[in-house]
């Protein structure tokens, strides 16, 4: 081979290479370009998805495409892609919603819509993360400083942490019987007024008699299986018994369709749920949505009347003159006359609103809107009407905790002219994070149940039940001699403003317990044999919770001195001191409390110093203390003050020697007894002797 020949056969092969390139870059061209296609296409799909309410399936697809993008060559598209992400998830209340924010607002897609910090900062909301939420719509403020949503979320944020802190009288518990694990199950509803019966929102799976669980196809909308209506009864116990589908609503299994709303096939099972009573229970509103040849028609309201235990064959309710306006989540008002429902009809607030409509005969006309002192730019809905005619309805639009929470609205009868609600967040136990919703009374009571989907990672809801206890007030006690004996005969005398006069005894430990009343001015008497009277007075108005008063009561006794604890004065001086007052004053009631006696008012000095020195400083400690008792409206000739001294030392009791070991009981702590002890000793002995004392002269003081 020559030279010629290897430089032609390398040529051949360099052509041969090239070719092979050219051949495998067009290739991988068609491929991106298809690629792309495939994508765009995807993207129209779960656009489409989407724009039907089939957020589960559209957020899958959504899911997809994201990862197909490119950040630096599809930054924008991918940012839309993220952005219709978390909107299916915020929907579906997925707490992934908030990462594809995030990833949504890394690709600058704020730049094509604010939006997305307003939906971001209620997503954050929804979780409990407020401060981050609060950020958000701020920053959604900036360029819509008027968007009341916006601006209540952000309020709320910064109000949380004081709601958080008020109190409430009712108290909840998870209705485990009506749950059921890995299902929803929620918007409970009283059958008529007698609360006996309920019926409720699930997509629990139901066992054929005598047959298997079938598992229906999951929708489309939410990923899960489909929502029907079960009903329960109580028992003769008051026990909530079998829960079953409510009869006549539901087609026979051989009937069961494929549901696929845009496959093109026929449809098959219905979604029912959120139902509404009249007070007989005999009529039921509730809404219905089914697929009819694969295009979605939007829910509707449909009534139907039991008969022998069965609910008859359901009739559309015609709200809107337009059959394409979606309507559903009926209440219907005690009187039966007015229908509230949710819409997102034209001429709405915007998002989902509460609509009403008045029956005449059998139609339902003068449909309307409940305005903007109700609905908002974001949802309400759920409505309910308690038997006192107050509404009720879940927001996720005006200041809450997060996510859906329940309020109650009462109309301002100060305005004639017009209509003009006002709002109440029920506050907690009903809300906090995630949605709260769905409350329903049992009759004119405070008692019912609520839906929540409160601690569910899954976003799984349950039902729970609240009650409202009754508000219990009382004044309770014990009477004691003033060494803390309890004083067994002791009698209470209580005479209230509402015309209460009522007599207790007490009980052998000399304890009481009295039931009392609200918004009433009482006065209690304490009495026992050989003791003086005690009082107390106090009132019960402006109480917003039960209440146990607790007043104990130390009568003195008749028969012997009674020393004043906390009474002092300047060393070597006789005036009472600031300290002392307290004390005064309570003897100041003690005399007013027992009218009729007089007493004498003594004191007495340590073996300290000179015996008349001594006997003049307790004569005019003494009547230093009688002059506060004059000054303070005691007639003066109730009080006789005596100084005594060193003269009248203390006689030890039971008390003395159980608090200091070392002074026996009826030892006098003279000058012999105290001479003898150490010194230390001898300073507890003299502070004892130092003391002011009254005991009672008479008990018949102008009492005849």
């Amino acid at each position: 081979m020559t030279r010629y020949d290897l430089l032609t056969n390398e040529n051949i092969e360099r052509l041969k290479n090239r070719r092979n390139i050219l051949f495998l870059c067009a290739v991988g061209m068609m491929a991106v370009v298809l690629s792309g296609c495939s994508v765009q296409q995807r993207i129209k799909r779960a656009d489409k998805k989407f724009a039907i309410g089939e957020y589960y399936t559209a957020a899958d697809i959504y899911k997809q495409c994201y990862g197909r993008l490119s950040a630096k060559k599809d930054r924008q598209l991918k940012g839309y892609v993220a952005y219709r992400q978390g909107e299916c998830y915020r929907i579906l209340n997925n707490p992934r919603a908030a990462n594809a924010y995030q990833s949504a607002l890394r690709c600058k897609y704020h730049l094509q819509d604010s939006t997305i910090f307003l939906h971001a900062g209620q997503v954050l909301q929804y979780q409990g993360k407020y401060k981050d939420a609060a950020k958000s719509y701020e920053l959604y403020l900036e360029k819509h400083p008027d968007n009341y949503v916006a601006k209540a979320g952000k309020y709320a944020c910064g109000k949380i942490d004081e709601w958080k802190k008020e109190g409430s009288r009712y108290k909840i518990s998870e209705a485990k019987q009506f749950n059921q694990r890995h299902t929803s199950n929620f918007a409970p509803m009283f059958i008529g007024d007698k609360s006996d019966a309920l019926m409720f929102t699930s997509n629990r799976q139901e066992k054929p008699k005598g047959g298997k669980k079938t598992l229906k196809r999951p929708s489309n909308v939410t990923g899960q299986q489909l929502f029907q209506l079960y009903q329960t009864r109580k028992d003769a116990a008051g026990e909530w018994v079998e829960i079953e589908l409510a009869e006549g609503l539901y087609d026979s299994p051989e009937k069961e369709q494929e549901n696929d709303s845009t496959g093109g096939k026929q449809a098959g099972n219905a979604e029912i749920g959120v139902c509404s009573f009249t007070r007989d229970g005999r009529g039921m509103y509730f809404t219905y949505s089914k697929p009819i040849n694969g295009k979605d028609l939007g829910a509707k309201i449909y009534y139907s009347e039991r008969a022998s235990g069965e609910w008859s064959e359901p009739q559309e309710v015609k709200l809107f003159a337009d059959s394409s306006i979606t309507v559903g989540h009926p209440a219907l008002s005690p009187s039966g006359d007015t229908l509230y429902f949710v819409s997102d009809a034209p001429n709405g607030i915007g998002g989902k609103d509460i609509w009403m409509a008045e029956k005449d005969n059998n139609e339902w006309v003068n449909v309307q809107n409940l305005g903007s002192g109700i609905n908002t730019s974001a949802n309400e809905m759920y409505p309910y009407v308690h038997a006192d005619g107050t509404l009720y309805f879940a927001s996720n639009g005006h200041p809450g905790y997060g996510g859906l929470d329940i309020f109650k609205a009462t109309i301002d009868s100060t305005f004639t002219d017009s209509i003009v609600w006002v709002l109440y967040n029920m506050g907690a136990p009903f809300n906090g994070t995630g949605d709260d919703f769905g409350i329903t009374f049992a009759g004119n009571s405070q008692d019912g149940y609520f839906s929540s989907n409160r601690g569910e990672k899954k976003g799984y809801d349950k039902i729970y039940a609240f009650r409202l206890p009754e508000m219990e007030f009382f004044a309770e006690g014990v009477v004691t001699d003033e060494e803390g004996n309890p004083l067994s005969d002791a009698k209470l005398r209580i005479v209230g403003s509402d015309g209460t006069n009522n007599r207790v005894n007490a009980r052998r430990d000399g304890s009481y317990k009295i039931k009392i009343k609200r918004d009433v001015k009482y006065v209690m008497l304490a009495t026992a044999r050989g003791h003086l009277n005690a009082k107390e007075q106090w009132n019960t108005f402006d109480l917003k919770d039960s209440k146990t008063y607790t007043m104990n009561f130390m009568l003195n006794p008749i028969s012997r001195p009674v020393k004043m604890e906390n009474i002092f004065y300047e060393f070597g001086k006789w005036e009472v001191t600031k300290a002392s007052e307290g004390e005064l004053e309570q003897l100041v009631k003690l005399l007013n409390d027992n009218p009729n006696i007089t007493i004498e008012l003594s004191a007495h000095t340590d073996l300290v110093g000179n015996d008349q020195f001594n006997l003049d400083l307790s004569q005019k400690r003494a009547q230093s203390c009688c002059d506060y008792l004059i000054k303070k409206g005691i007639e003066k000739e109730r009080l006789t003050p005596v100084g005594y001294g060193k003269t009248k030392p203390v006689i030890a009791d039971k008390a003395l020697n159980k608090r200091y070991s070392w002074i026996p009981v009826e030892q006098a702590l003279d000058e012999t007894f105290i001479l003898s002890l150490p010194a230390d000793k001898q300073e507890i002995c003299n502070q004892i002797n130092r003391r002011t004392e009254f005991k009672v002269l008479k008990t018949t003081y102008k009492l005849y």
